[in-house]
This record gives C-alpha cells, structure tokens and sequence, in this order.
C-alpha cells in the first residue's frame, strides 16, 4: 500500500460515529501536527488546524465530517438482545444481516444484525420492510450468559459497521465503511501536507467536524472556532452509475471531482463555483457537476455564520454511501486534492474579495 491508501485504511476502519469521535479526532490531530502551525478546538469535540501563508488573511477553511453513520445501543433485553438507534440515515434493507461492531467499557465486541427468521413469517410480513426498531443484534446470546455483566454493554454505547478497507480487483477501486465522511477527512490532511512546499497568500484552516450527520451540529461550533472567509466543504458525491442507468450517469467513479451545484440546504456562492470549474478545466482536471435535492452538509451552516461565509460542497463521487461498505475510485480522489490546492492557491485577498462583491 502506498501512503494515502495506508490513510485511507486507517482513517476508514477507526470507529467514529456521530457523538463518539475521539477516536478520529485523535488521529487528525497526530496527522496535522506534522503540516500545521498550531492546532485549535470547538468544545463540541471539532478540530482546526491553523496554516499560515504569506498573509494572515484571508482566512480559508477547508473541513471534513469526522462522523460515520453507525448505531447507539437503545436497551438489552433480559436475554441479552440489543435493541438500537441509528445514527444518521438508514436504509432498513441495508442493514440487516449484517455484522457490527457494539463498543463497551469492556472492548469491542462483533455481532449480527437480526430479525424474526422469515421462515416462520407469513406471507404478508415476509414481503414488507423490517424498520430499524424491529431489529435487534445478537452478539453471541445464550441463556445465562449476562450480555451486561459480561461484556459491560449497555444503553448509550456505540455501534459500529464491521467493515475492512480493501484494494479490489481493479486496483483503482477502494471497498470500506465510511468513505463518507473520511475519504474527505484525509483529502484535508494531504491537501494540508502538501502546502508544506507549496506557497499559498492565505491562512488555511484544515479540519474535521463532528455530529454532521446527526443535524450539522459541528459546522456551527467549527464556524465560531475558525472565523473563515471562504469554506470549502469537503464532502462526498453521490455515485449513480448503478444498473439501471449504469455508465449513463454523470457522477460516476472514474469521471473526477464533485463540484455541487445545489443541495438540500445550500445554494454554494456562484464565483466560487465558477473559480472551481475554470480551475478544473485549465489544469485539465476532470469534474462534474451535481445537486442533492434533499440532503445537505456542513457548509449550510457555515454559510450563515456572522455576516455570512462563501461557500461550496466538493469532494469524490462514492457508491453505497450510509452503508456498511461503499466503493471509491483513487483517481478522484486524487484529483479532488489537486483542484482543492490548485483553487486555495488563487485565493488571495482580492479574489476572496471579489466573491462578495456586485
């Protein structure tokens, strides 16, 4: 494995779901203390590195979510059955059968996600879809065998996707748990590394929030904490070339950089938008734009801090996203790291100016 596919699989197998990110928020902080000047924190639990240029302003930020979806363990069954929460949004299909990571003050323990067999089942339960509160886990119960006292699990514990990074056949393909939001969280450590050599008019803010996907509750604290003048949310596309469309999609892997044009709870600043497609297109770097007619990220509450704050979502296209395992393409994400220091390069204090501008 090369350097940034060491990250990735670090980065991606750590647990971190949304209110439980010490874990990551550990590890971005070993990551940035060798590319930053000091480090700084909200007291939600979100972290900022702070890089000077040759110029204290303007003050460019560029964040991550540190937050996977995953589970909070809701009770325990006098057998020792776990009935659970879910963390950020959850198809029910995807996740039964499926094996989880329940986190206790005694260590981590492996379990399944279970229903009633539908073996048993008629017909007209059989065909519908179990909801999440139907469903429980089994981490190996047995009569006599106390779950609680065993294994110290209890209500308000984490649950985690038990998933593994793994290099696929095709050796550009990436399979792991969270790629949203950590493909992200390490694309801000190597855009911060690679300004070590690359000189920037600006002060960069690089960092990871937490609780994004339970309400975007790290993005307000973050926006208090790094005072931007720009935010560049670094996020994921929703990758659509699956069957039936397949190829036909433009935000599929292989095709490069997200722009957002539109989402759920921010319309992005258009000269910034504008700033990141002729950038992409005069250092030939591949991208597409894209929309979330629902959904939303961090940079709708950024955007509204103070007086207001320019701002754009942009990150790699990844399929099965809010699952236990999604697929990412290296190249985009390599080219979302590109168009990211190509774009902060340009923004000095003129060019920031100018987005606010009539």
């Amino acid at each position: 494995m090369d350097k940034s596919e060491q990250l990735l699989k670090e980065i991606t197998e750590a647990n971190g779901v949304s209110g439980y990110e010490t874990e990551i928020r550990k590890l971005m902080v070993r990551e940035l203390k060798n590319s930053v000047d000091r480090i700084e924190f909200d007291k939600l639990g979100s972290v900022l590195g702070v890089k000077k240029g040759t110029s204290d302003s303007p003050r460019i930020m560029v964040i991550g979510h540190m937050d996977e979806v995953g589970f909070m363990v809701k009770e325990v069954t006098k057998e020792g059955y776990i009935k659970f929460l879910p963390l950020g949004g959850w198809w029910p299909h995807v996740a039964l059968g499926q094996r989880m990571r329940v986190i206790s003050s005694k260590g981590c323990f492996i379990g399944v996600v279970g229903s009633k067999p539908p073996h048993i089942l008629p017909d007209e339960e059989r065909n519908k879809v179990l909801k999440i509160k139907e469903m429980f886990i089994d981490v190996g119960v047995q009569e006599k065998f106390s779950v609680t006292k065993k294994l110290g699990i209890k209500p308000g514990d984490p649950i985690v996707p038990d998933s593994q990074f793994t290099v696929l056949g095709n050796k550009n393909m990436y399979l792991s748990k969270a790629f949203d939001n950590r493909a992200s969280c390490a694309i801000v450590l190597e855009v911060l590394k690679r300004f070590q050599r690359v000189k920037h008019p600006n002060t960069i803010l690089g960092g990871g929030t937490v609780q994004e996907e339970v309400g975007l509750r790290g993005a307000n604290t973050i926006a208090h904490l790094g005072d931007p003048d720009v935010c560049i949310v670094a996020d994921i596309g929703v990758g659509q070339d699956v069957p039936p469309e397949g190829f036909s999609r433009a935000e599929k892997l292989g095709s490069g950089v997200t722009i957002l044009i539109y989402d759920g709870g921010m319309i992005p600043n258009l000269k910034l938008r504008d700033l990141f497609v002729k950038t992409a297109e005069q250092k030939k770097i591949p991208y597409h734009l894209s929309y979330m007619e629902r959904d939303t990220g961090d940079g709708a509450r950024v955007q509204l801090s103070r007086l207001g704050v320019p701002s754009i979502y942009v990150g790699p296209p990844v399929r099965y996203i809010h699952s236990q395992n999604s697929i990412m393409n290296r190249s985009d994400y390599d080219n979302t790291i590109k168009l990211f220091v190509e774009v902060i390069k340009k923004l000095d204090k003129k060019t920031v100016k100018s987005l606010t501008e009539g």
